[in-house]
């Protein structure tokens, strides 16, 4: 492959998927961690992307989601764990909230079957959890977003303000030490926004991939989140900086 169509295809899958890391990147082009540097580098020169800690970032406004099929299968056993993780703060006869992340659809997946409130604006875990008959699912409504199969909108953020929860778990798009929690999206961060608004304690489920990544639009501030829930991969040097800003790390 010459270099030009590598870096070519290297920004379309940045484009795609907002942000990617180097060690993704070189498995994926079968070429070393460097020449993906010197790649980026380039593109970055050239004013098509920007650089991140250990990867890079797109620069286009209000990324488009990845589509829900193609998360799915990101990072699968890390989001697993995640999950397993998340619902040891689960008690019989919380009201918790899961957002439309695959993270909160995994945790849907194994949620056991005990008297429970759930508020969502996913419909698979609405579909996930309908199947459970101690589980009572409230669902935001709004504008559905085909690509994420989420409700989103005026509509699912005044839903959000009717009710109180316990505790939240949500996604993002980035982590960052110095610039906080961001999404692809303003919709999607403003519905987050409101969920974190209601819950006594948010739980951020964030696998490795999302660390040192800025995304469009700004989502909330680690002093908003109870605590960071993420796997084994994550940069140790990430853990570090979000506990000396006295954010709670569990890894797993």
């Amino acid at each position: 492959m010459l270099v030009a169509e590598r870096q070519q295809k290297i920004l379309d899958l940045v484009n795609q998927r907002g942000s990617i890391r180097v060690s993704e990147l070189s498995q994926i082009f079968q070429v070393t961690e460097e020449t993906i540097r010197r790649d980026l580098d380039h593109l970055e020169k050239r004013g098509k992307l920007r650089r991140s800690h250990g990867g890079a970032v797109s620069i286009k406004k209000d990324q488009p989601e990845i589509p829900y099929f193609e998360r799915e299968i990101l990072n699968v056993q890390e989001k697993r764990e995640i999950a397993k993780q998340a619902l040891k703060y689960i008690t019989s006869g919380d009201r918790i909230i899961l957002d439309a992340s695959t993270t909160a659809w995994y945790m849907a997946k194994i949620l056991p079957d005990i008297p429970l409130t759930v508020l969502t604006n996913s419909i698979k875990v609405a579909m996930e959890l309908s199947g459970k008959e101690k589980i009572e699912v409230i669902s935001t409504g709004g504008i559905l977003l085909a690509k994420s199969l989420s409700y989103v909108g005026p509509l699912a953020e005044r839903s959000l303000d009717l009710y109180h929860v316990n505790k939240a778990f949500i996604s993002c798009k980035g982590v960052h030490p110095q610039h906080g929690i961001s999404e692809s999206n303003e919709m999607q961060s403003l519905v987050k926004q409101r969920m974190i608004n209601i819950a006594d304690q948010t739980f951020l489920l964030a696998d490795y991939s999302k660390f040192g990544v800025r995304a469009f639009a700004q989502l909330a501030a680690f002093d908003q989140i109870f605590g960071v829930i993420t796997d084994s991969k994550t940069d140790y040097k990430y853990i570090q900086q979000l506990e000396e800003l006295s954010v709670e790390v569990i890894q797993v």
